[in-house]
C-alpha cells in the first residue's frame, strides 16, 4: 500500500472514531438536557398555577369556576411556529390536590377527582416541604408514554400548606424537537469529518508530494545526475538540505578517490621512467647514451610538473561558483594570442590555422586568465591530434546571447563511445604519436565553460574531431 493511502487511512480512522464517539456523546446529552430545561420550566408554571389557585382553595374548595378556565386553555391552538416545528396544542396535565393528597382537580382525567395522590413523588415530596417531582409512564412498556409532572406547595395568605398544584407535561410532545436536534447534531458532525477528511487529503496529498520529490532527488542523484536539492520549508526542508550536503560530501570523497588512483596511475610511468635513468646514470655510459638519458630525466620532470600544476589550477576552478574576475574582454583577441603561442609548435609540424583573419570582434564579460587557459588547452588538443601539413579551422559567430567558437582538426578522431567522456578527468584517446595525455586540459576546459554560464560540446567531424564553445556574450 502507496504512503499516502496508509496515511489517509489512519487519519480517516482517527476522525471517524474521533466524531463518532464525540457525536454518541453529545446525542446522549440531548434528551436529558430538553427535558432539563423543560422541567425548569414545568416548576414555574406549577408554582404560577399554585398562586393562581390558592384564592379559590382558601374561599372553601369551589374550584368549578378554575376548572373550566383551565379546560379554556387546554382548548386552545396556538400555531406557533417554533424554529421550523409547528406547535397547535397545549399538553400541559394539572392537577390540584388538597393538604392531605386528595385530587380535587385534574385536568386530564376529571373522574380521578377524590383519588388518593398522597403516595406520587410529586405530591409526596411536596407535602413534606421538599422539592415534588416524578416521570411516570401512561402505560409501563411504552417508553414514548413518559410523562414529567412538577409540583408546587399551595398556601394560605398566613403560609399554611393547604395543597398541592402539580403541572405535567408528556416526553412525546418533546421527541420533534429532539429529532430536530438530533439530525442538525448529526449532519454538523459528518461535514465536520468530511470538512477534517479533505483537509487530511490535501496534508496527505502535500505530504506524499514532498516525500516524492525528495525521493527522486534521491533516485536522480543515485543515478548520476547533478541536481539540486528540492526547495522545502520546515523539517523536510532541513532534510533535504541534509541529503544534499551528503551527496556533496560523498561526491567530493568519491571525486577524490578516483582523482587520488587516477593520479597514481599518471604518475607511475614517468616516475619508472626517471627511476630508470637516474639508475643508469650512475653507470658508466657514453657521452650520447648520458645526454640522452639525461634528457629523459628533464622531460619526465617536466611532465611532471605540467600534470601537478594542471591538477592544481583544476582543484582552484572546482573550488569557484563564479568566474574570479569580471572584465569585459575580446573574445577574439584571445584566439589570436593563443594561436601566437602555439605558432612554433605549428610551423614545426606544418599546420596551418584556418579562420582567425576571418574572426569577428566578439565582446564578452568573463575571466580573461581563465578563458585564455581554456583556448589553450583546446588549441594545444588540436595541434596534438592533427597530422602533420594538416589544417585546424576555427569559426567565431553569434548565436542568440551567445558566442559560438567552433574548432576542428582533421586527426584520427575520437569513437563514438568515448565522446561524452571527454572532458573527465585523467580520461584520454592515445595521440598519433603514441602518447596519451592526462586528460586534464579539456576538464580545465570544461570546467572554465560552466563557470562561465557556457557549454563545450564534442562532435565527430569525419575526419578529426569539432568541438562547439558556446559563451554567453555578457556572462553575469
Amino acid at each position: 500500500m502507496h504512503l499516502g493511502l496508509r496515511v489517509l487511512l489512519v487519519f480517516f480512522l482517527l476522525c471517524g472514531l474521533t466524531a463518532y464517539a464525540l457525536l454518541r456523546v453529545v446525542l446522549g446529552e440531548v434528551k436529558p438536557s430538553v427535558r432539563e430545561v423543560v422541567e425548569e420550566s414545568l416548576v414555574e408554571t406549577a408554582n404560577l398555577v399554585a398562586v393562581l389557585s390558592a384564592e379559590a382553595l382558601q374561599a372553601g374548595g369551589d374550584l368549578d369556576a378554575l376548572s373550566l378556565r383551565l379546560q379554556e386553555l387546554k382548548a386552545r391552538s396556538p400555531q406557533a411556529q417554533i424554529w421550523g416545528l409547528k406547535k397547535d396544542g397545549l399538553d400541559l396535565r394539572i392537577y390540584l390536590t388538597d393538604a392531605r393528597g386528595r385530587v380535587l382537580l385534574d385536568t386530564a382525567t376529571p373522574s380521578a377527582v377524590g383519588q388518593d395522590y398522597s403516595r406520587w413523588n410529586d405530591v409526596l415530596r411536596t407535602l413534606r416541604g421538599e422539592y415534588g417531582a416524578r416521570a411516570s409512564r401512561t402505560r409501563y412498556d411504552d417508553e414514548g408514554s413518559l410523562v414529567l409532572q412538577v409540583a408546587a406547595p399551595i398556601r394560605n395568605a398566613s403560609g399554611q400548606l393547604i395543597g398541592v398544584a402539580s403541572v405535567g407535561k408528556p416526553v412525546a410532545a418533546l421527541d420533534p424537537f429532539i429529532a430536530r436536534t438530533e439530525r442538525r447534531v448529526w449532519w454538523i458532525g459528518v461535514a465536520l469529518v468530511l470538512a477534517a477528511l479533505a483537509m487530511g487529503g490535501l496534508l496527505t496529498g502535500w505530504l506524499v508530494w514532498t516525500v516524492r520529490r525528495l525521493r527522486d532527488y534521491a533516485l536522480q542523484v543515485q543515478a548520476g545526475a547533478p541536481l539540486a536539492a528540492p526547495q522545502l520549508q520546515g523539517e523536510l526542508g532541513q532534510l533535504a538540505r541534509a541529503m544534499d550536503a551528503m551527496r556533496l560530501r560523498l561526491e567530493g570523497r568519491s571525486q577524490w578517490e578516483q582523482r587520488v588512483r587516477a593520479l597514481t596511475h599518471e604518475l607511475k610511468s614517468p616516475i619508472t621512467a626517471l627511476r630508470g635513468a637516474g639508475e643508469l646514470l650512475h653507470e658508466e655510459l657514453a657521452p650520447a647514451d648520458r645526454e640522452r638519458f639525461a634528457r629523459q630525466v628533464v622531460e619526465q620532470s617536466e611532465r611532471l610538473q605540467a600534470l601537478v600544476e594542471r591538477l592544481l589550477e583544476l582543484s582552484k576552478l572546482e573550488a569557484q561558483t563564479a568566474p574570479a574576475r569580471r572584465e569585459r574582454l575580446r573574445l577574439d583577441q584571445l584566439l589570436h594570442e593563443a594561436a601566437a603561442n602555439e605558432a612554433d609548435r605549428c610551423q614545426q609540424r606544418g599546420l596551418r590555422v584556418q579562420g582567425l583573419d576571418a574572426l569577428p570582434e566578439a565582446s564578452l564579460l568573463g575571466d580573461p586568465e581563465a578563458l585564455a587557459l581554456l583556448l589553450a588547452n583546446l588549441l594545444g588538443n588540436a595541434i596534438d591530434f592533427a597530422p602533420a601539413g594538416s589544417t585546424i579551422e576555427l569559426a567565431l559567430q553569434p548565436s542568440g546571447a551567445q558566442w559560438q567558437l567552433t574548432l576542428r582538426d582533421h586527426g584520427p578522431g575520437v569513437p563514438p563511445a568515448a565522446l561524452e567522456r571527454l572532458g573527465e578527468q585523467f580520461f584520454s584517446t592515445t595521440r598519433p604519436d603514441g602518447r596519451k595525455g592526462s586528460g586534464l586540459g579539456l576538464a580545465l576546459a570544461r570546467q572554465v565553460a560552466a563557470l562561465h554560464q557556457g557549454g563545450l560540446v564534442f562532435e565527430p567531424a569525419e575526419p578529426g574531431l569539432r568541438v562547439r564553445l558556446t559563451l554567453p556574450s555578457h556572462s553575469p
